[in-house]
């Protein structure tokens, strides 16, 4: 079953472009929501609700599809007014984690995204006066121990008896 954007890419209408767009959170100290173009788009997100995410400059280089332990979405937002720069310094110097969210619509459908949201963390955040650089990523669950807990001698003491 192929998906409206797929059928985007595939016949590339003039009409209906994608749209892709980024939502920066640092818990609730802040968001920053913007997107790709030249023109703000006022969106629907996950719930119904609909916001204005705003026009910027923006680069995005999209995780390989694969079954590779770490996934990783850079992107770089030209940082005209310095607000987004502010505001991510703001969130590190308060050890606060930053949360990303990516999201693509097309623009005859922009009540709700094309696909179904990508949620990542910031791992690498780089600043300049001109741009913002930052590299998300998702939980890498193929390098993750598995069962989560350790049996050590601390939690069960009789393991201490084998060698």
């Amino acid at each position: 079953m192929s998906t409206v954007l797929q059928k985007v890419y595939a016949s590339a209408p003039i009409n209906d472009l994608p749209i892709h767009t980024l939502e920066l959170q640092a818990n609730s100290l802040w968001k920053l929501r913007i997107c790709e173009g030249f023109d703000d788009v006022t969106v629907g997100i996950e719930g119904g609700e609909m916001v204005t995410f705003l026009a910027s400059g923006m680069g995005v280089s999209l995780p390989a599809r694969g079954v590779k332990g770490r996934q990783d979405l850079q992107f770089q937002i030209d940082n005209v007014t310095g607000e987004a720069l502010t505001k991510v310094k703001q969130a590190i110097d308060a050890g606060i984690p930053i949360k990303v969210i990516y999201r693509v619509y097309t623009a005859s459908n922009l009540t709700e995204p094309a696909e179904p949201a990508v949620e990542m963390k910031a791992v690498d955040v780089q600043a300049t006066a001109l741009s913002l650089n930052v590299v998300a990523s998702f939980n890498d669950l193929v390098n993750k121990a598995w069962p989560k807990n350790r049996y050590t001698p601390s939690i069960a003491p009789g393991l201490k008896y084998f060698s």
